[in-house]
């Protein structure tokens, strides 16, 4: 870390959220930010050009997401620090953003000292997560191992993640579109997740289902 101050990268797609960011920390004299992106890919340009003690990334983000870039920063650019800073707090997100390697989840409702806090703290090694971040990892160690779906349900999300609607997955599965319903609802709570598309991403990720060769998004009807 410099002398002149912490020097960091703010990384969101989001423009009006990435001006706030900014401004929110362009008064700090501790602080330098050095660049801006609005996807990994240029964030990954950035690290390497100006080699800052810390990044700020935010979770999802087009061309190469919040996980993925912490993953390439961690591995090709160990100096520097990421810090995410989102608005996404369940715990998949939590869990994937912790295993690609960031030191600190803060998110976007965070206060202005408290993300120069974070940031200081981020730049000296210290590992950063918000209460309610923090509240959300103690509370999985704690949890049971996770419940496995079961048969039908592995049947419905596939049905899901082939884009069908839940009149339609009832007509294939021979079941009623409520049964349908109830089965999404138990799904949904045992992958920790609020959506169809949300909940064949996890699955996907989890091994549950197999990635598709071409990708066929879930529909978010019904």
């Amino acid at each position: 870390m410099s002398g002149e101050g912490v020097r960091i990268v703010v990384v969101d797609d989001h423009t009006v959220m990435r001006a706030g960011v900014v401004a929110l920390l362009a008064g700090e004299d501790s602080i330098e930010i050095v660049g801006e992106a609005g996807d990994g890919r240029a964030a990954l340009d950035l690290v390497e050009r100006f080699a800052p003690d810390v990044a700020l990334v935010d979770l999802r983000m087009p061309v190469l997401d919040g996980v993925a870039t912490t993953a390439e920063i961690v591995a090709r650019y160990p100096r520097t620090r990421v810090l995410i800073l989102t608005t996404y707090d369940t715990d998949a997100d939590i869990e994937r953003g912790v295993e690609a390697g960031a030191i600190g989840y803060l998110l976007k409702d965070t206060t202005r000292q408290q993300l120069v806090d974070a940031v200081h703290a981020a730049a000296r090694g210290e590992t950063v997560l918000a209460p309610r971040v923090a509240a959300k990892l103690v509370a999985r160690m704690r949890r049971p191992a996770q419940e496995p779906l079961t048969d039908r349900e592995t049947d419905v999300l596939a049905a899901v993640a082939d884009g069908l609607t839940n009149a339609e997955i009832g007509r294939r599965l021979v079941i009623a579109e409520a049964t349908v319903k109830t089965h999404l609802l138990r799904l949904f709570a045992k992958l920790d997740v609020n959506d169809r598309t949300r909940a064949v991403v996890v699955a996907m990720e989890r091994g549950l289902l197999p990635r598709p060769h071409s990708s066929s998004p879930a529909r978010a009807t019904d």
